[in-house]
């Protein structure tokens, strides 16, 4: 027997342990990720007080220097990812940024500064869409969603250390050893992905060439999904928020609150840690409940999570209370990493085995091009307007009015939920 009917489903290959295994390791790699990535957020005081940058400049730095080869180059990756070894694929990229991160911290010039990030986000382009596609064939449908918001909550990790340990070494050791110290320990992590990982396709010899479709039939078949178009559209516009507006955050809370560099990093960091890890496991669990009563579910209840947090968050903005910023902006967190499982689940329902990585890399590309890349561009824009006629107080009305992006990402989630039965492709 040949072709399809004798090649068992990828995540028959291993066991349990294996598999979750599998995932804590892949788990450590997300947490490095994201410790390159959000370090920039605690840092855009002290940078910005040694070159003497506006706020517009700064969102360029957090911004699209490190989006816009995140999310060109992840497109060619995910094509690769698709067809080859993808735990090569992430050590590689996993190498890469971390050596960056290291150059971010013997930058000497701005331009350099930027060029170095640059690097972090070509380097961070490789990760994501295979680490997810592994994650798909390790684990089957049913217990995806729990994987997911499992390997998601590596976040966590990762932004308690950028923004504790990232503060601590900036206010006591400088800026620049903040990059130093937490970009180092990935060079080692690479060779444990390297060697702890596997490759469904390289189990047996029927593996080796899965079944492959052209870039051309990947697009169009992605691109003739309802559910799909208006996903990208719900994660370019919870990117605008989630990384575009929420990376000012410490830099409000020091500018407009008026709290130290190191508290601001030891509880907002911490805080923003625990609501990611409760938020992406729960994400994880209700989002498996709801798929279970059917795939307009894993639609819904993102988008109602997404539109109820809107409030807290300008209930947050509005207070001259830490306490009450902090309590308020905790519950927000929440929901925001409650909602992410249930996005990739619902990509990974749609999108087909044979464009798995390409379907990730794509939402990410608009999504971190659009979102990650302009969105802290437009609310450093928008605190410059606002500042030059209220003071420092501006980056607070150009925060609340980001924050209203979130209504009309889960409004056009709620749109995908009536065309996910058809255009699942589990």
């Amino acid at each position: 027997m040949s072709g399809e009917a004798d090649r068992a489903p990828a995540w028959t290959l291993y066991r349990p342990s294996q598999r979750w295994g599998f995932l804590g390791i892949l788990f450590l790699a997300s947490a490095s990720s994201s410790i390159d990535r959000h370090v920039m957020s605690v840092l855009i005081e002290p940078i910005k007080a040694e070159f003497h940058a506006s706020d517009t400049v700064m969102g360029l730095l957090g911004g699209f220097a490190f989006a816009a080869l995140y999310a060109t180059l992840g497109l060619p990756v995910a094509r690769f990812a698709d067809r080859g070894d993808r735990k090569l694929v992430i050590s590689a990229a996993l190498a890469v940024w971390s050596i960056m991160t290291l150059l971010c911290g013997m930058a000497r010039t701005l331009p350099e500064l930027v060029l170095a990030r640059v690097g972090v986000g070509a380097g961070e382009a490789g990760a994501m869409p295979p680490a997810q596609s592994l994650i798909a064939d390790y684990f089957p449908p049913d217990q995806r969603a729990r994987a997911l918001g499992v390997f998601i909550s590596s976040s966590t990790a990762g932004y308690l250390l950028a923004f504790t340990l990232g503060a601590w070494l900036a206010a006591t050791h400088g800026w620049r050893s903040a990059f130093v110290a937490l970009g180092a320990p990935g060079l080692l992590l690479c060779v444990l992905t390297l060697f702890g990982l596997r490759e469904p396709r390289l189990r047996t010899q029927k593996d080796q060439r899965p079944q492959q479709e052209s870039l051309r039939t990947t697009l169009a078949a992605l691109a003739g999904k309802r559910t799909f178009v208006l996903l990208c559209v719900a994660t370019i516009l919870y990117f605008l928020v989630a990384y575009g507006a929420v990376i000012w955050f410490p830099s409000y809370l020091v500018r407009v609150l008026h709290l130290d560099l190191v508290s601001v990093g030891a509880i907002f960091g911490a805080l923003g840690a625990v609501a990611s890890l409760v938020g992406s496991v729960f994400g994880g669990l209700i989002t498996d409940f709801a798929t279970r009563r059917g795939g307009a579910y894993a639609a819904r209840v993102p988008s109602l999570i997404m539109i109820g947090v809107v409030p807290f968050y300008e209930l947050a903005l509005f207070s001259n209370e830490p306490v009450l910023f902090y309590a308020a902006s905790f519950v927000g967190a929440v929901g925001l990493s409650a909602a992410v499982p249930a996005f990739f689940t619902l990509l990974h329902r749609i999108c087909g085995s044979p464009r798995r990585s390409m379907a990730v890399a794509i939402l990410f590309f608009f999504a971190n091009l659009v979102g990650l890349g302009l969105g802290p561009v437009l609310t450093g824009v928008l605190s410059d307007h606002f500042s030059a006629a209220y003071g420092p107080v501006g980056l607070r009305y150009s925060l609340m009015i980001a924050f209203a992006a979130l209504v009309l990402s889960g409004m056009a989630l709620w749109a995908a939920a009536t065309s996910v039965e058809r255009d699942t492709e589990d």
